[in-house]
């Protein structure tokens, strides 16, 4: 027992308790429900992948503590391609960097680059770590909020005049998602242009969480926000390897920027994990090689996926966002009688055998995402047909 009333937790974690994710992957293990909820897939990924990652651990290469920066075999892959994708030139020694997942390389940039009192923007709806991170870098998050349209197909979208409306003379930083978790919006080249350009008139930093890169659908087009002009030497680009090549706890992620920014963040991470999946860096490099037929038959699994959710959550009386990338589907649950999306998913389970994930907790303006709940599709065929099927139950 401590005789100091000062709480343990420090002021600027104190709004953040324990994830949705944990609470509600714990109520599907409770509940036996179908777990829709966290987004990791339920099978792995290549074989050829797995076994180099074996190969390493034989060979005895990542063992011991792979190089700061990452292993000279990933670092040239990853810029390589950047290269072979993008277009994108980056010298492996000094504009490559390897981190522990891209939750790692956010939390890292967002440490180095932001001083204390410096207002973040980030796009909301937003994933949960962004929020903590730029309160542990000591920032302001200002969300500028996806808001629905149902304009040829339902989606949500960026109003370009609220952000630039929502920069001020304390913004230094710019936190961009696409393709965007949760509502699997793609952003144009359109918005990207109009992103750039705001940057660079106010001179601001630019963070892009491109984890989800491979996973667009239909007509989407994934564009690096650093191929456009002035955006090289201002834009931080992060990646990983858990969303493409489905081996999520490899944790292998990385971030590719100009030599003075892979340095700021690189000071940063140094002190976080310093290294990690010594192994697994030689696996991903070999992953990334992989030829495009690879990431075409992703792309094609998923769609179809996402497809048969889709497809079954409408049945089910669910208003749903058809996502345009990532793996997830955002409904809106007001058409089934319902408007708080905690409440429906803390109940869901016992209702349906699924669990899913409110959209709520991703937003600073919690009323915005009250009736949005969002659900996983990178998941076994037959398991979400056996989701669907139960969820067909709410419609009575």
């Amino acid at each position: 027992m401590t005789s100091s009333a000062r709480p343990f937790l420090n002021r600027r974690l104190a709004e953040f308790g324990t994830t949705i994710f944990a609470e509600m992957s714990a109520l599907a293990l409770s509940t036996g429900s179908i777990n829709l909820g966290q987004g990791f897939p339920d099978t792995d990924g290549p074989e050829q992948v797995r076994e180099a990652a074996v190969r390493a651990l034989r060979d005895g290469r990542g063992n011991q503590y792979p190089p700061g920066p990452g292993v000279p075999e990933l670092r040239t892959a990853i810029a390589e391609h950047q290269r072979r994708r993008y277009g994108l030139g980056c010298n492996p020694d000094t504009e490559v960097l390897v981190t522990a997942g891209a939750t790692e390389a956010i939390a890292a940039a967002l440490l180095a680059l932001l001083e204390p009192g410096d207002e973040v923007i980030a796009l909301e709806p937003y994933y949960d770590s962004y929020a903590a991170c730029i309160a542990m870098a000591g920032g302001v998050r200002v969300p500028v909020t996806l808001r629905p349209h149902h304009d040829g197909g339902a989606s949500f979208r960026l109003d370009l005049d609220e952000l630039r409306d929502a920069v001020t003379e304390r913004t230094r930083l710019l936190l961009i998602n696409t393709p965007h978790n949760p509502t699997g919006t793609v952003l144009t080249r359109e918005e990207l242009a109009a992103i750039a350009e705001l940057a660079v008139e106010r001179d601001l930093l630019v963070v892009t969480d491109e984890v989800y890169e491979h996973l667009v659908f239909d007509d989407a087009e994934h564009v690096p926000l650093a191929t456009f002009p002035g955006m090289r030497e201002r834009t931080v680009t992060i990646s990983s390897a858990g969303k493409t090549f489905s081996f999520t706890g490899w944790k292998v992620g990385w971030v590719t920027a100009a030599p003075g920014l892979v340095t700021a963040v690189r000071s940063a991470k140094q002190f976080l994990t310093y290294v990690s999946s010594g192994p697994f860096q030689y696996a991903v490099a070999e992953a990334l090689a992989l030829p495009d037929t690879y990431f075409e038959a992703l792309r094609a699994e998923l769609r179809a996926k996402r497809d048969l959710l889709a497809t079954g959550l409408a049945e089910a009386g669910f208003a749903v966002f058809r996502p345009a990338g990532t793996y997830f589907v955002t409904t809106d649950i007001r058409p089934l009688g319902e408007s708080d999306g905690l409440a429906f998913c803390r109940a869901l389970p016992e209702r349906a055998g699924v669990v899913a994930i409110p959209n709520t907790v991703f937003y600073d303006h919690r009323e915005s995402g009250a009736p949005f709940v969002r659900f996983a599709f990178c998941k076994r065929t037959e398991v979400l047909e056996e989701a669907v099927r139960r969820l067909k139950s709410l419609a009575g």
